[in-house]
């Protein structure tokens, strides 16, 4: 969308912020709430049940955690996180819950108001990000309580303190949406956030000498991009952690319906916290983008909203064995449609997310794996073509061999015994999609042989890649692999360990999804390095804190 006539930040605001945060989900929301003059201190009617670290703690009680040292204190800690600064925070707020316990927080929170760090969270909906876009009746993974943020009881907020079960305390989607953006009212921070915003580009300004003006980040002057900017007014001594650069971030605010009004702001330090779901991954084949083909669950629900779907439809295609693909099996199973489940990986392989839930807490997707391991698709009477010789040449041969219906090894028990929990369900491990054709067939691909299908829809839910598009290169060269499209998985950003700040790009950071966490039990570990860095940086330079102030801003940041 083109922007229209280029505006600049009103006067009321600094020209000049010292933090905006891209993102509003659970990352940015606890990181505007550490910046707003919320402090962690040890809590003295607590005793934390490691005693190395609690002794640690006692060493400097009467001083906040964000000036602490996170390296001495995150020291010998181990938890299911590679961040240590998230396993240090997540042993903070939920004390031993890797035991099964539910210890009540070490931390006691007190609030600063004239430790207010002034920064801005851009968010293209409403507080809580991609949560408000999930399917409203599913659940959590994570316990319920493990999806709060610090300072508001999850359950007293959003359940009025009531649990669903001793054996499952999990969130809906909806009551997690709904628990974050209550969270930003009752917190005060409101103030601190930009909805329906979309950001186009993310750019670091050299300071050169006066006379010279600006250079962005190519060598080339700026000077007429912040004429009639009063960008440095009152900016001595501005020095963003990034050499004396400054980021210039401009994108569009759309109100009113499908006005777009665009903005340009300046900060000092940039945090990214997007997450890592706004792109799909692809399998790269062909026939992807047929309109039978869907790369989001969504689409499998609309069609059985709509009645498209039903026990007597060709099978639906699912591809993929993380916990979206399962969601899907069970989408389609409680509503009695066929299901073609096709993954690459061995059901034994230990990498399946299914071997690192509790069975008592999340039955739904153990069974799910229980229909993987046992009812794999029978391979008598099969049109099944040696896969040996030239692959692509014999696809259309074998989509003209159809394989009949999907057959068990026996009519009521699955493979290895026991009774089939879904008779329409087959799965096929160790396959891959070789192509989909018009006529809507897909072919799969086995260790030795080809198979085809008619399907009535197919699902690609292999997993997302977060759209850095408004960095240079997609922001590809902050990745541990620079070489690679950052992946929350494979190729995380890489970061400091403590302060998660970007290795490549000072002033800049990066948290969440991004550097590899994807629970929001440990993305707030990112939310208190990143504050502690910058508060005792801007501290180090005088530059520490202007009192916040009052009154609602939302929607009139522009």
């Amino acid at each position: 969308m083109p922007l229209l006539e280029e505006i600049t930040v009103p006067r009321e605001h600094p020209p000049t912020l010292p933090v905006v945060i891209i993102g509003n989900g659970p990352s940015g929301i606890c990181l505007s709430y550490l910046l707003s003059g919320y402090k962690p201190y040890l809590d003295p009617a607590t005793v934390h049940p490691d005693p190395v670290l609690y002794r640690k703690l006692q060493e400097t009680k009467h001083l906040p955690i964000t000036e602490q040292d996170l390296e001495y204190l995150s020291e010998g800690l181990e938890g299911r996180s590679g961040n240590p600064v998230a396993v240090l925070f997540d042993t903070l707020l939920h004390p031993n819950a890797d035991f099964g316990y539910e210890f009540p927080p070490v931390l006691q929170w007190r609030r600063d108001k004239q430790q207010h760090v002034p920064h801005l969270v851009l968010g293209r909906a409403t507080p809580g990000g991609a949560w408000h876009a999930m399917e409203g009746s599913m659940l959590t993974i994570s316990l319920g309580i493990w999806m709060e943020l610090p300072g508001i009881n999850y359950r007293d907020l959003a359940n009025n303190g009531k649990r669903r079960g001793v054996t499952n305390d999990r969130a809906t989607p909806e009551e997690i949406s709904s628990y974050y953006r209550n969270y930003v009212k009752l917190m005060g921070l409101k103030k601190n956030f930009v909805d329906n915003v979309y950001v186009t580009s993310v750019q670091k300004l050299f300071r050169g000498q006066e006379e010279e003006g600006l250079e962005d980040s190519d060598g080339g002057k700026v000077d007429e991009v912040l004429e009639g900017k009063e960008v440095y007014e009152g900016g001595e001594g501005i020095d963003g952690g990034g050499g004396g650069s400054l980021w210039e971030v401009r994108g569009y605010q759309r109100v009113q319906g499908d006005t777009h009004i665009p903005f340009c702001l300046f900060s000092e330090n940039v945090v990214l916290a997007t997450g890592a779901s706004d792109s799909p991954a692809r399998l790269g084949v062909e026939g992807e983008d047929l309109p039978f083909v869907f790369h989001s669950i969504s689409a499998l629900g609309l069609a059985v909203s709509r009645r498209k779907l039903g026990p007597k439809s060709d099978p639906v295609l699912i591809v993929g064995a993380g916990l979206s693909a399962a969601d899907a099996v069970l989408c389609a199973c409680n509503n009695n449609i066929p299901v073609l489940h096709a993954f690459r990986k061995h059901t034994d392989d230990p990498g399946l997310i299914f071997k690192q839930l509790p069975k008592t807490l999340y039955p739904e997707y153990h069974k799910v794996y229980h229909m993987m391991r046992s009812q794999p698709h029978a391979t008598t009477n099969m049109a099944a073509t040696s896969a040996t010789n030239g692959l692509p040449s014999m696809a259309a041969s074998v989509c003209s061999k159809m394989c009949s219906k999907p057959q068990h090894a026996t009519t009521n028990m699955a493979a290895g015994g026991g009774p089939v929990l879904f008779p329409d369900y087959s799965s096929f491990p160790e396959h891959c999609v070789l192509s989909f054709q018009p006529d809507m067939k897909c072919v799969l691909q086995g260790s030795n042989s080809l198979k085809a299908f008619k399907i009535s829809m197919a699902l690609v839910l292999i997993g997302t890649y977060p759209n850095l598009f408004f960095l240079k290169d997609q922001g590809q060269y902050l990745g541990m692999d620079p070489t690679k499209p950052i992946s929350c998985k494979q190729n995380p950003m890489d970061v400091h360990p403590y302060t998660f700040e970007c290795t490549k790009e000072p002033g800049m950071f990066a948290m969440g999804p991004l550097v590899g966490d994807n629970f929001v039990r440990f993305l707030k570990g990112g939310a208190l390095g990143i504050a502690s860095c910058l508060l005792k940086r801007l501290k180090k330079k005088g530059q520490l804190i202007a009192d916040g102030g009052g009154g609602e801003r939302g929607g009139d940041f522009i």
